[in-house]
């Protein structure tokens, strides 16, 4: 397997001072998706910026993963509902405009 967008969650973990259980607990909440190989955990680099916004979640603002979970949820689901709207809108203009 290709290795080259995995970075090692220990070496994530050491850099960001948290414990290798917190993205174990992102992984198993489906948060973020882990890769195990050589009995080593890998997480992708594209998710990179969520696990960081999860790390803020949690320790700066002391939300618990149910939470994390639930905010994460609405997000997204705000955001395909934007997408929505902008679809929506441009197919109003086109109707305006005849």
């Amino acid at each position: 397997m290709n290795t080259e967008n995995l970075i090692p969650a220990d070496a994530f973990c050491n850099s960001h001072s948290v414990e290798i259980t917190f993205i174990h607990t992102l992984g198993e909440y489906g948060l973020i998706d882990i890769t195990e190989l050589d009995n080593m955990s890998y997480i992708h680099a594209e998710q990179l910026r969520d696990i960081e916004k999860y790390l803020r979640l949690h320790y700066e603002l002391n939300i618990n993963m149910e939470g994390i979970e639930a905010i994460t949820h609405l997000l997204e689901r705000m955001s395909g509902l934007e997408s929505e709207v902008v679809v929506l809108r441009n197919r109003l203009k086109r109707y305006e405009e005849l």
